[in-house]
């Protein structure tokens, strides 16, 4: 009998891991997983733990400053998962088995960021730094401003992309089209042209229950749901048009629930059946212990009233600026508080 993950995966979903803790990574991989992604919170929270501790002296033994060691720290662990899921490319043909590398954040700091031009070339840069010589690895870009300016050169050049903190149709039509202008530049062709597209869920519900709080039960705690569905479903309308020889997805990311009363699955069920999920370790663990045999429902929504609710109650438009100004700053901050800990360590460490 199949686990609750296998069922998952047999469902139609390819399973990603949001972190890539070896140990993590190992064993989420037995379970299915075929991919993960990293940002600069795994990183801080591997670190943390103290097992690369050693690796961490030979660094500033080098004369390596504290930035410098955190992106080699990163750049040493993202290889390390690509290691494991390297197979899954392989037998795929560069359909699956890919891990996120996410750019510096602190490119998008509120305060410290470089104008906006130089932002967009300094993303295009840093993309294609961290991905030459790699088979499996994405560059994962914010669908901020800068980072929707980047695209169509990062994917012109060849490169495989994740763009993160989406949390509109808006913001995905622009990555979308934007991708899709730079794979057709490519001089080498569309054969291995891949993207994904990162909508966020339960921090739209999140929302909701502070901003909307007037939507009824049956509404709240569905919006996250429904505008991630409705975009999966454009997304994969637009490819069927537009077909390539991989397929172009969606990732549900942010797939653990917020609420303690919400059941660990609540999302992870909701969107099962097609592209691609990114749970927190905790909630694959939930769902394994949960005993449930997962089938496809991406394809089901709430009836038309709470839709008609939802769409009547909810400003998609401040929606999207509430949530995008508290993702820059859960975007840049993370990246300070991992320099504050090398920092740390460096003395600690007494190197």
């Amino acid at each position: 009998m199949a686990s609750p993950l296998q069922s998952l995966v047999a469902a139609g979903t390819k399973l990603w891991l949001d972190s890539i803790d070896p140990d993590l990574v190992v064993r989420n991989r037995a379970l299915g997983a075929t991919g993960a992604t990293s940002n600069p919170i795994i990183i801080s929270d591997l670190l943390k733990t103290g097992r690369f501790d050693q690796e961490i002296v030979g660094l500033v033994k080098e004369g390596r400053d504290d930035q410098a060691i955190a992106w080699e720290m990163t750049d040493r662990l993202v290889r390390r998962a690509q290691e494991v899921f390297l197979p899954v490319w392989k037998e795929t043909k560069g359909n699956d088995g890919y891990v996120s590398f996410e750019l510096d954040p602190l490119l998008e700091d509120t305060t410290l960021g470089p104008p906006h031009a130089e932002r967009v070339a300094k993303y295009i840069a840093l993309g294609k730094q961290w991905s030459a010589g790699h088979q499996n690895r994405m560059i994962k870009v914010p669908a901020t401003p800068a980072g929707l300016d980047a695209l169509e050169e990062l994917a012109a050049h060849g490169i495989a992309l994740n763009v993160t903190l989406i949390f509109s149709t808006r913001q995905y039509r622009i990555a979308r089209d934007a991708v899709w202008r730079g794979a057709q530049r490519r001089k080498a062709g569309l054969a291995e042209f891949k993207s994904v597209y990162s909508i966020f869920v339960s921090r739209l519900d999140v929302y909701t229950e502070k901003a909307v709080p007037q939507l009824s039960a049956a509404a709240q705690g569905q919006v996250g749901i429904v505008n991630a569905k409705r975009i999966w479903a454009e997304n994969r309308d637009f490819w069927k048009k537009t077909p390539t020889p991989l397929a172009q997805e969606m990732i549900f990311a942010s797939t653990g629930t917020k609420k303690p009363e919400d059941a660990a699955w609540k999302y992870v069920e909701a969107f099962a059946g097609s592209d691609i999920e990114t749970n927190p370790p905790g909630t694959n663990d939930a769902v394994e212990k949960s005993g449930r045999t997962f089938t496809s429902h991406v394809n089901e929504m709430p009836p038309a009233a709470v839709l008609a609710e939802i769409d009547k109650e909810v400003d998609m438009q401040k929606l999207e600026e509430t949530l995008m100004s508290e993702g820059l700053a859960k975007f840049a901050d993370p990246f300070k508080s991992l320099l504050k800990l090398i920092a740390e360590k460096r003395q600690t460490l007494a190197v």
